[in-house]
């Protein structure tokens, strides 16, 4: 039986390697996201082992649609996630706020809902769904607190599906990166603001590494759970940071 992974945000950067890093290990992967011609390179990597379909993960009736259309999901990585304009407390836009609410957790929460459901009811049920958390799960960068606070709840909802799944050969993981080298961190090589007021160079590390993780986990058997992994670049300012 082909095992079949869908992949959020898997048009660029740590999706698109999760995906391929996946479809390499031999599964069938989807790959969503709002940008279908990135979907499309990430499509062409894949060895045929990779379809795409484009979907805002904050769009409930369409996250249904989708998953509905699928026979079976062995594993759901929730991978897609946005960030907003660096901004102290006071001046955080309204908007922005409900933006990576909306995309970081109802999205991720919507996609677990919809793959839990398929897991339930195929045959042999369960499966897998691991969430992209992030080092701000644990500790907040300053003027990200939309970002952070996402994160944080991100650590309920991995729980809770875990909890809830344990009957059902469902199993959650929460998988806490920190300066993985993509598009995003780009900056962390020009330095980033950091609580005392200074600006430093962060150390990044290659992605490779982090989808290695997310396949090691997906093959795992259900009977095995990894609640939550912390992977990052050796010398950030994690433990211990400001």
């Amino acid at each position: 039986m082909t095992r079949v992974a869908v992949v959020t945000g898997g048009g660029s950067g740590l999706g698109r390697e999760m995906a391929l890093a996946l479809a390499g290990a031999g599964f069938q992967v989807w790959v969503t996201g709002r940008t279908e011609d990135k979907l499309r390179e990430t499509v062409a990597l894949g060895d045929g082992r990779v379809e795409l379909a484009v979907l805002d993960v904050s769009d409930g009736e369409a996250v249904r649609r989708f998953f509905a259309g699928l026979e079976r999901v062995d594993v759901l990585v929730n991978n897609a996630g946005t960030g907003s304009p660096a901004a102290a407390v006071q001046d955080v836009r309204e908007e922005d706020w409900r933006q990576v609410v909306d995309t970081n957790l109802t999205g991720s929460f919507l996609c677990a809902q919809a793959a839990y459901d398929l897991m339930l009811r195929q045959d042999p049920k369960g499966g897998r769904i691991i969430n992209n958390g992030s080092i701000s799960a644990h500790v907040p960068r300053p003027q990200g607190i939309a970002y952070t606070a996402s994160k944080h709840a991100i650590s309920g909802l991995t729980k809770g599906l875990e909890l809830e799944g344990r009957a059902h050969g469902i199993t959650a993981c929460q998988i806490d990166i920190g300066n993985a080298a993509t598009a995003m961190t780009a900056r962390m090589e020009q330095g980033v603001l950091q609580p005392d007021g200074s600006i430093a160079v962060e150390p990044t590390f290659d992605p490779k590494i982090v989808a290695g993780f997310v396949v090691r986990i997906a093959e795992l058997p259900t009977s095995v759970a990894v609640p939550t992994l912390t992977v990052m670049a050796a010398g950030m300012p994690y433990v211990g940071r400001g």
